[in-house]
């Protein structure tokens, strides 16, 4: 399993944007295409909310790649 760790900008960021920022994808509507696909999880639930808010301390997951959010530096 592949381990991500991507450190907030601010106090959120929408789903599909980090899923770009971590490198799954190569743009926000890609992200949302995957999220839409019901392949991602947040907190080991299906996800289908395209824009939902990821904070840090949340876990998300596609496939094999595990994507920690942490507080920003």
């Amino acid at each position: 399993m592949q381990q991500l760790e991507v450190a907030l900008n601010g106090e959120f960021v929408e789903l599909n944007q980090l899923l770009k920022l971590a490198g799954v994808c190569d743009s926000g509507g890609a992200g949302k295409r995957l999220v839409a696909s019901g392949v991602v999880s947040v907190d080991g639930e299906v996800e289908l909310r395209k824009t939902c808010k990821i904070r840090a301390g949340q876990v998300v997951s596609l496939g094999d790649v595990r994507i920690n959010v942490v507080a920003p530096v």
